[in-house]
């Protein structure tokens, strides 16, 4: 998992954000610094990834570990997800009727396509897999997966659906955070958001991984929240190009309208 990037907090007692709480944000940010592999953690690990002083972590990880949202291993002299954190993960997914709709519609798509179809929402500047389905011969990405918005399809579909205003900031903040390799990025953006308008998903097409090819299509919710992004992705030589566009692309526009049309009936 790449390193979590730490949003710095207004500075107390500014007029802008007088209830905003620094303590609060900074605990929390050692949370997110755990990911599906990072079973383990040292302070001086997660300092690293929040960009806080050590010292600071070694309290907040105490704290967190005495609320049960962390436990310690003395043998090991590190930290790792506990069970309250656990919990409100588990609370958070069995919440989203979104899951429970799209389930038979995303399995039916992997069973036919011999590949994975993921359920993904956005933190920052990844995706988090939310929910997939895979045969014993795909791709695997498990629930709770960290994917790149500027490599993936599904990253791509999520900012095709965003405002214009939002758009323009996460480019802004995926230029400061990929320099060099930018001038690249853009012009696949580029193409992402010319595929969106004509066919209304995203291709990627070994951008993150060269073996893997995807295709992604987001869902905007009515509610309000923000969009969420169905994919399917696999071996490249299994989803050629031309098969993502022919035939795996309206499959999974079909799933999308299928999923907008349950939870507006729901």
């Amino acid at each position: 998992m790449p390193a979590a990037s730490f949003i710095k907090p207004p500075k107390r007692g500014a007029a802008s954000d007088r209830k905003f709480v620094t303590a609060l944000a900074r605990g929390l940010e050692v949370l997110r610094c755990f990911g599906p592999r990072d079973r383990w953690l040292a302070n001086q690990e997660i300092a690293k990834r929040t960009g806080l002083a050590k010292p600071t972590v070694s309290r907040l990880a105490y704290t967190l570990m005495r609320l049960g949202h962390l436990r310690y291993s003395e043998s090991l002299n590190k930290y790792a997800l506990g069970s309250a954190a656990i919990s409100l993960g588990f609370s958070a997914l069995g919440q989203m009727d979104i899951r429970r709709i799209a389930r038979p519609l995303m399995q039916e798509l992997s069973e036919y396509t011999k590949a994975a179809v993921h359920l993904a929402v956005n933190d920052r500047l990844s995706m988090i897999v939310i929910d997939t389905y895979r045969n014993s011969g795909s791709f695997v990405i498990d629930i709770g997966s960290r994917i790149p918005i500027a490599t993936t399809s599904i990253g791509r579909a999520y900012m095709c659906a965003l405002p214009p205003a939002e758009r323009r900031k996460i480019l802004g903040e995926i230029r400061q955070a990929h320099q060099v390799e930018w001038s690249q990025l853009r012009k696949r953006f580029a193409q992402a958001f010319g595929d969106y308008e004509e066919y209304g998903y995203c291709f990627g097409l070994g951008d993150w991984r060269r073996e893997v090819h995807g295709i992604a299509a987001p869902l905007v919710q009515s509610d309000g929240s923000e969009p969420v992004v169905f994919g399917c992705s696999g071996a490249a030589f299994q989803l050629e190009p031309e098969v993502l566009k022919r035939d795996i692309g309206p499959r999974l526009l079909a799933l999308v309208g299928n999923v907008r049309s349950a939870l507006a009936s729901d």
